[in-house]
């Protein structure tokens, strides 16, 4: 198409995590320019809405060269911060950040959504189960600002222009998508994620920067530190990878229904029926 890539996948944000985070190869780097890919030391924490701020900027420079924007990845909030708008949320205080921890590990999660879902029931229902980080989010900001945060988010702003965009979802058959899960991990480790996961642990950085909850890393970590054997190791990372897809999927079928969707695997057949659903297109 002419046009250049711009990451949204929360993971190849960071430097050093190319392989472990299936980040463009130098080669595939080649073929077209790529913006936000492995530029983000991670000893940062990077927020949805500074990924936003520097899309916007990286889509508008590309937009004023004249040149088509692709946006691709699989971190789905931060599609729907591009698509929707990002609200302006006052940040949390670190005491009622602490409060609600403290909270949340007395009531356990179905208290703890039940307690939400009085102040904010559509939060309390898209939130998927298991995700504590966004349940505590919601109720931090209801008691920060005394408004939901589906209010909040009713209120955004920043989204890019209504019908400046075309979008679709990949959703392969879900048994070839965990086996080429499986044998990503495989390729990966052939390829030198041990060694990206080693040069991050000998940083001993914070274990919550999101860097460090990159999938693969926790198990990889557990090896090199002699907990356990890398057959072992490979195995966890391939099972929690399967899982994040499930939820990738779950993402889809949640906030993206109305996105046309690619099926199968072949990417040469997902152009082909992208070009079907978008018939004007020019390439």
């Amino acid at each position: 198409m002419g046009g250049e890539i711009v990451n949204a996948d929360s993971m190849q944000l960071y430097a050093g995590l190319r392989v472990l985070t299936a980040g463009p190869s130098p080669e595939e780097a080649a073929r077209a320019p790529h913006h936000l890919f492995g530029t983000v030391d991670p000893a940062e924490g990077w927020s949805v809405g500074r990924w936003l701020r520097a899309a916007s900027a990286a889509i508008a420079d590309i937009g004023a060269r004249g040149r088509d924007v692709v946006v691709g990845g699989g971190t789905g909030l931060y599609f729907r911060a591009l698509t929707q708008g990002l609200a302006e949320i006052p940040a949390i205080a670190a005491d009622l950040r602490r409060t609600t921890a403290t909270e949340f590990e007395a009531l356990g999660e179905d208290a703890f959504r039940a307690r939400l879902a009085g102040v904010d029931p559509a939060a309390a229902d898209r939130i998927a189960a298991g995700d504590r980080q966004r349940l505590s989010r919601a109720w931090e900001v209801y008691v920060a600002t005394g408004v939901s945060l589906t209010d909040h988010q009713a209120s955004a702003a920043g989204a890019l222009p209504t019908g400046s965009w075309r979008a679709v979802a990949i959703d392969p058959p879900r048994a070839a998508l965990y086996a080429r899960c499986d044998a990503r991990l495989e390729r990966m480790v052939a390829e030198g994620a041990l060694d990206e996961v080693r040069a991050l642990m000998a940083r001993d950085l914070d274990p919550d920067l999101p860097a460090m909850k990159a999938v693969g890393v926790r198990e990889l970590a557990a090896h090199l530190r002699g907990e356990t054997n890398l057959e072992a190791a490979l195995a966890a990372a391939q099972q929690e990878t399967r899982r994040y897809a499930k939820r990738q999927t779950t993402w889809m079928r949640g906030q993206m229904a109305d996105w046309p969707r690619l099926s199968g695997l072949d990417s040469r057949d997902h152009w082909r029926q992208f070009l079907a659903l978008n018939p004007g297109l020019t390439v």
